[in-house]
């Protein structure tokens, strides 16, 4: 990396200076020839000009009414569904028009897949995490897999090759053992070139008065953008482009940490298409009025998430009255989502709009008299961050819908550290494994493992496909399409 020049780095410091920034070049002078030109391209991918706006909102955030004094309504019945009380031949149909999507090649999958393994003891990626399962399968491999499944399944019925591009968000640090990963790993059995990888933005770490910090005399410390970050990932990437390229209309997005997740899932996409909205979203009921979770519903006439912590006592225990017993409000929100193409190719107008949300954390940062870094044990800056669901308040809630699904089929998060007894490698084991059992003895079988049954996802995408074991006692612990092992 060559050094740049005096003229150059007069221009970038000027810049700095002008936004009150310039403390970044407070080592310059003791920087040998490589560390100048590392901090200079790094400094350079930043405007401080803009920056500066995003930092003060962030750390004055304009005033607004509290979710207590908001207006707050459950979604509109026209724009929800729900698994657990559709008519059968609702969700067939869904099932069946979503799957011809997938065959005309207009379904693509973007994974959030940013996030280290840190809480569970690995510095690996999430992704890379084996969960326990006998298989020894990583989060990625599983979801890579059911991806294989529904291609097979949508290419039988259209009758040709089908193709769900899988676009992978990786952060910094992530991104180079992810590429390693899949590359180990054969991309999962996927085509290299229907798999891309890609990342996410960084921004500064600020102290609390919004001054940029060094990590250290030749770095800025810099965090990831949040998963709201995706949107202009999206567009930074060529994902967006590329998705174009290829004629995609319809866009799956979740996060790589839930296990059970049903990757580009025929039904939510036939369902989301059929409401010919901008974004849908997957939720589970809320298990009681206490536990905390986001809910998505309708605030001051507009779809948005709104944090437990936000609503009050009556409002968490208000029963819905057309159900008596059930929550009024319990649309809990699991971060999976549909995307619209037109809706995507917008973000360029409503991106820049995007607020960003203060997380105060412990940032390793320059000692500003001698330059060494200082780790410290309590948090002395800012991370700014975006959220994915930050863009749900600028559509109407006619461009909006909402399917709640079976928490015990879709939802189980992996979070903590194994022992943790909730979200944690153990339970993601166990839901899978019952997951499995159930299938099994849907199709007529007898299981006698009390662990249950791991089904590879390349036999069974949603548990269709096993009739053969009816009648049959199932003693093994994994089912693949060779038999129990």
């Amino acid at each position: 990396m060559a050094a740049p020049t005096s003229d150059m780095v007069a221009d970038l410091k000027a810049k700095y200076v002008a936004a009150g920034q310039d403390q970044v070049f407070a080592f310059w002078d003791k920087l040998d020839s490589s560390e100048k030109a590392s901090l200079y391209s790094q400094l350079s991918k930043f405007d401080p000009s803009s920056l500066n706006p995003i930092i003060q909102k962030a750390i004055n955030p304009p005033p607004e009414a509290s979710s207590a004094a908001a207006t707050l309504e459950p979604l509109p019945e026209s724009a929800t569904a729900s698994i657990l009380d559709s008519a059968k031949s609702d969700i067939d149909g869904w099932y069946d028009s979503g799957l011809a999507l997938i065959g005309a090649n207009k379904v693509a999958v973007v994974l959030m897949a940013g996030g280290q393994g840190t809480r569970l003891g690995s510095s690996a990626p999430k992704g890379c995490f084996d969960i326990g399962l006998p298989s020894s399968k990583s989060l990625f491999q599983i979801q890579g897999e059911r991806i294989r499944k529904v291609e097979d399944l949508a290419s039988k019925k259209a009758g040709s090759k089908v193709v769900v591009p899988w676009y992978v968000m990786t952060s910094g640090p992530t991104r180079g053992p992810t590429e390693s990963f899949f590359e180990e790993n054969g991309y999962f059995g996927l085509e290299k070139s229907n798999v891309t990888i890609f990342e996410q933005g960084v921004l500064p770490c600020i102290t609390f008065d919004g001054k940029i910090l060094l990590e250290s005399k030749s770095k800025v410390a810099v965090a990831p953008d949040g998963n709201g970050g995706i949107y202009q990932a999206l567009v930074n990437s060529g994902v967006l482009a590329d998705m174009k390229t290829r004629g995609i209309e319809h866009i799956h997005a979740y996060c790589v940490d839930n296990c059970l997740v049903k990757v580009a899932d025929p039904v939510f996409i036939g369902f989301s298409a059929s409401k010919k909205v901008d974004i849908a979203t997957k939720v589970v009921r809320k298990r009681n009025a206490t536990e905390s979770v986001g809910l998505i519903l309708s605030k001051n006439g507009k779809p948005d998430v709104v944090e437990y912590s936000e609503i009050n006592k009556e409002t968490s225990e208000a029963e819905d009255p057309k159900q008596p017993g059930v929550l009024k409000f319990r649309a809990a929100n699991i971060v999976n989502h549909y995307y619209s193409i037109g809706f995507l190719e917008s973000i360029p107008v409503w991106a820049p709009k995007l607020p960003h949300h203060v997380a105060k954390k412990k940032i390793p940062h320059a000692n500003p008299e001698t330059g060494e870094t200082v780790k410290t044990t309590t948090p002395n800056g800012i991370k700014l961050e975006q959220f994915v669901f930050d863009c749900f308040p600028m559509l109407s809630l006619d461009q909006f819908a909402c399917m709640e699904v079976k928490r015990e089929d879709e939802f189980s998060p992996l979070k903590n550290a194994r022992g943790a007894g909730e979200d944690d490698p153990d339970t993601s084991k166990k839901d899978i494994m019952g997951q499995g059992q159930r299938w099994c003895e849907a199709a007529g079988a007898t299981i006698s493992s009390p662990e249950g049954v791991e089904v590879s996802p390349l036999t069974s995408y949603g548990g269709e496909g096993l009739e053969k074991l009816s009648g049959k006692t199932i003693s093994g612990t994994k089912l693949t399409d060779s038999g129990l092992q």
